[in-house]
């Protein structure tokens, strides 16, 4: 990546698990209590988050995760950052929130199927507190979770390694909270720069001018960020912008 290669960027927007903070959750459900680690940004990426606003980027985080996390997850850059979250069915951004899709009537059916899966599976986790999307935290894949959802036509199924999504086809897709945040920012699609490392990250990269991959195994990109190592993909991103520019954090 070159400084000419920043020229037309404008927004940065970042996946969050493997790129942001390291991947996996914790997550224990019994009954009708769910215990659900939560994982805080790091201080030197809050720095970096905010050297990167003052200097002219729009900072976006795109995540399946509900709103409620997120905003706990990144409590120390709320003021310079919007939230696009579970797969890009809304954004968040100083207090309002922009929704881009009302999923209620496409999953209020195969919820109950998939709580009754849940009920019998000792493989099931737990599921996440969701608004517009559903999520199955799973120890591993459950062939009765996607043969359910495949029944359903309207809707997919993302295995992520340890957990489902399921929303709307085509149109529940951080592709979509993308299309509508650049609207929502008056911005071009060569005004965005994307990283992800995630199966549910290819069509958000793929909206963007400029994709980047933090894992090439899964995602493809125009630059690549290894996943591996002390640094996590973010930091390593952030660095190189901010040397780019002149500003070291």
């Amino acid at each position: 990546m070159s400084k000419k290669d920043l020229n037309p960027i404008k927004m940065i927007v970042f996946d969050v698990d493997g790129v942001l903070v390291r991947r996996g959750t914790k997550i224990k459900q019994i009954g009708n209590t769910t215990t659900l680690e939560t994982k805080v940004i790091n201080g030197k990426q809050i720095k970096q988050i905010e050297e990167l606003n003052e200097i002219g980027f729009l900072i976006n985080i795109s995540s399946g995760r509900g709103l409620y996390m997120l905003q706990e997850m990144f409590r120390g850059v709320l003021p310079f950052v919007s939230l696009t979250y579970e797969n890009g069915s809304a954004t968040w951004y100083k207090g309002k929130i922009y929704q881009h899709i009302n999923s209620f009537k496409y999953l209020q059916g195969v919820f109950p199927k998939l709580k009754q899966i849940a009920g019998k599976n000792k493989g099931v986790k737990g599921f996440e507190p969701k608004e517009f999307i559903i999520t199955i935290h799973c120890i591993k894949q459950i062939k009765e979770i996607e043969e359910v959802v495949k029944k359903e036509r309207n809707l997919y199924t993302i295995w992520n390694g340890e957990a489902y999504d399921i929303g709307i086809k085509k149109h529940q897709t951080k592709a979509l909270g993308l299309r509508q945040t650049i609207k929502l920012f008056k911005l071009k699609k060569k005004n965005v720069m994307t990283i992800g490392d995630n199966y549910n990250d290819y069509e958000l990269l793929k909206e963007s001018g400029m994709p980047i991959s933090a894992d090439k195994s899964r995602v493809k990109g125009k630059f690549y960020v290894p996943l591996k190592g002390e640094f996590l993909p973010a930091d390593k991103l952030m660095q190189k912008i901010l040397l780019l520019k002149g500003n070291v954090v």
